[in-house]
């Protein structure tokens, strides 16, 4: 079978992102030895050793392909995809802080071995550097700058209120989440970050007209979605092993998937209340796991959330050929950004 065109599109532009990403490393700002030091270890390398152990890269390489959709030179958008990468650190120690989690990437998750209160400023100083690495970048033309912390700043404020979403549903044993509640928080939390916002940010940073930098928007919006979803059915019906401890880790931290919010809305009083049960009880226990996930099923909540996750990898292909047909976009880019959509609706892991 032969690759997939946007993996291999990532594998030929990971070398250039792991370059600028050493290159946009942060260092202390004190001169003298001993603060610097200590700032060293307190701080800045730990950060940068969290950010240079990321994964696929995906965000800030499609940051690169938004601007060559229009045309325009990957160059022109690195510091902008280094911007996004940088949120993405924040996002993940957060997060992690958040939940309470143990393991990210399958080491111990940063405040457990830094301690929560420098974890959080570890996060903290990655958001800063998303505005400073703009800032200070010669490649990209001064009258950009503006529109681009201004594309990134929106991203920054949709994963917040995605977030708040999020935890606040969990706070409060909201269980009276809707389909359309469900679709809006992950619109805001996971396709505006992961998609969306990179490549606008990328056809902004390449000077595309609005007209493109929307279009690049809305198919991003919808692959994100589509890659959500694809996340939250893994996490349930996945490969055990490939998702190792974090395999149906959703039912345990009781998360307003939509394949639960699904289920809940068609399963009978009875079957509702059990798996409310579960979800609420915080359980790590096999059978009480795979007994959430048939209940899940019997309620129509995994084939549900499958048919969307297609349906929106659809629609963001028909926004690619849309962009095409009205030349704001490359053909070259579409075949792209179609395998990006179908990458996300058929990944593993």
């Amino acid at each position: 079978m032969s690759e997939n065109p946007f993996v291999a599109y990532l594998k030929r532009r990971l070398p250039l992102v792991e370059s600028a990403l050493g290159n946009a490393a942060a260092a202390p700002l004190a001169h003298a030895n001993e603060p610097a030091r200590d700032l060293e270890r307190y701080l800045y390398a730990p950060l940068a050793a969290f950010t240079e152990g990321g994964g696929k890269r995906v965000r800030p390489v499609l940051c690169l392909l938004g601007a060559e959709a229009v045309g325009g030179e990957p160059h022109l958008a690195l510091a902008p995809a280094m911007g996004i990468e940088l949120f993405q650190s924040a996002a993940l120690i957060h997060d992690d802080i958040a939940d309470e989690s143990e393991l990210r990437r399958g080491k111990p998750c940063l405040y457990l071995t830094e301690g929560t209160g420098l974890a959080t400023n570890m996060g903290d100083l990655a958001l800063t550097q998303v505005i400073e690495v703009v800032l200070a970048d010669g490649a990209l033309p001064q009258d950009r700058k503006a529109k681009v912390l201004g594309e990134l700043v929106s991203m920054e404020r949709h994963t917040l209120e995605g977030q708040a979403l999020d935890l606040g549903w969990a706070r409060d044993g909201r269980w009276d989440v809707t389909e359309a509640d469900y679709l809006y928080m992950v619109r805001s939390k996971t396709a505006h970050y992961t998609a969306a916002s990179p490549l606008a940010v990328g056809a902004v940073a390449a000077g595309a007209t609005p007209e493109a930098v929307e279009g690049l928007r809305q198919v991003g919006i919808s692959a994100g979605i589509a890659f959500q979803l694809q996340d939250d059915l893994l996490n349930l019906v996945g490969d055990a092993e490939a998702q190792g401890k974090d395999f149906r880790s959703d039912i345990t931290e009781g998360k307003r998937t939509l394949a639960v919010v699904y289920a809940l809305a068609s399963l009978d009083t009875r079957d509702r209340e059990e798996l409310v049960a579960i979800l609420e009880d915080g359980t790590t226990n096999a059978d009480e796991l795979a007994r959430a996930v048939e209940l899940i099923e019997a309620g129509g909540g995994i084939a549900h959330c499958s048919q969307l996750a297609e349906r929106e990898a659809r629609r963001a292909e028909q926004g690619a050929h849309d962009l095409a047909s009205r030349g704001l976009v490359t053909h070259e880019a579409t075949e792209l950004l179609c395998a990006m959509a179908q990458f996300f609706v058929r990944r593993a892991s």
